[in-house]
């Protein structure tokens, strides 16, 4: 079978698709991609369909080995470069396909501007559908490979035996990294169990990102928020984005691998407009949230699907990579002739 060898594992790096949203009933969390915009470009950049497995990266990527005959390969969701290792390393630009053949190592260092990145392969990765989805959700185990994160010797499965030699492609503009301003939320279902000085404040004020963050959640550290008729409800159903508000006081925004139902009260839910940046948000990040309504909401997530479309779309042939060290190795540059008087 062709693979992708693990040399190293980087920092809990997993397959994730779309997830499975449709199990939440069986008390399955959702899981999938933290940042779904990422991986649908980088599923578009390798010629996938958009809700393709992929590998997610957590703010340190793998180093890989390529034991197939090629591979093609595009990183999204970061400015970070994907570098080829060699004699003479080559780094390449994120948002961009390369094909690789056996034998080569590439990696993902360090990201550079947030706290994920998305790395598609051309025909995704041959491991089991669990519920419907190859994510993985590490907390029971299931999906991905084994149901965990990468480790060192570990062999990728691949759906494909080779990636085809073809036109590579790139994403003309990457300014959807750039998206900014405050969070935009819609207040509620237990907006009652909170004082209206809290709500007043927490959309006023600055909060940070602490180092408590994982696919399940992220505890924001800023003002204490009251709660007016404490803070144990019956457990009801949550979504990607609540904002739930413990006995302590401070926010917890819950992400992918969140649990399918809570007893904390949620002082509001971020539209799903602004999920992609959630999930790109990284310790020590600072954010605020403001309120909106369902309908703008509504009219923000056709805007963003209509911009993906158009990056998708707009997708440009990339400029070809020279492999010189391959060249020579397969003979297929011989070096410089001397020029004779005869010409030769």
């Amino acid at each position: 079978m062709s693979n992708i060898k693990v040399l190293n594992p980087g920092i809990n790096v997993t397959i994730q698709d779309m997830g499975r949203p449709r199990h939440q009933h069986l008390g399955v969390p959702v899981s999938g991609a933290l940042d779904p915009d990422a991986l649908r470009l980088a599923n578009a950049l390798v010629g996938n369909g958009e809700a393709c497995e992929a590998l997610e990266i957590r703010m340190l990527g793998p180093t890989l080995e390529v034991a197939a005959d090629a591979v093609r390969v595009a990183l999204a969701g970061s400015r970070a470069e994907l570098e080829i290792l060699g004699q003479e390393p080559v780094r390449l630009p994120a948002h961009q396909s390369v094909r690789l053949v056996r034998g080569q190592k590439f990696r993902v260092g360090a990201l550079p501007d947030g706290s994920t990145a998305t790395l598609a392969i051309e025909g995704g990765l041959a491991v089991p559908q669990v519920y419907a989805s190859r994510s993985t959700y590490s907390r029971a185990g299931i999906g991905g490979l084994e149901g965990r994160a990468l480790r060192e010797g570990d062999l990728l499965p691949l759906q494909l035996a080779t990636a085809e030699a073809r036109g590579e492609r790139r994403l003309a503009n990457d300014a959807y990294l750039d998206d900014g301003g405050p969070f935009r939320v819609i207040l509620g279902p237990q907006r009652d169990f909170f004082t209206d000085e809290a709500t007043a404040l927490f959309l006023a004020s600055v909060y940070t990102v602490t180092r408590d963050a994982d696919r399940m959640g992220m505890r924001l550290d800023g003002p204490v928020l009251s709660h007016a008729r404490g803070y144990n409800i019956v457990s009801d159903g949550i979504v990607t984005g609540a904002v739930q508000v413990p006995g302590n006081g401070l926010p917890i925004i819950l992400l992918a691998d969140h649990q399918t139902t809570g007893g904390y009260p949620k002082l509001a839910a971020v539209i799903s407009a602004d999920i992609p940046r959630l999930g790109r948000l990284r310790p020590g990040d600072e954010i605020r949230f403001e309120e909106t309504t369902v309908e703008a909401a509504e009219a923000e997530r056709k805007a963003r699907e209509a911009r993906l479309r158009r990056l998708i779309e707009g997708m440009a042939p990339a400029g070809a990579w020279l492999d010189e060290a391959a060249l020579y190795r397969e003979n297929l540059i011989s070096g410089i002739v001397e020029e004779t008087s005869s010409g030769v």
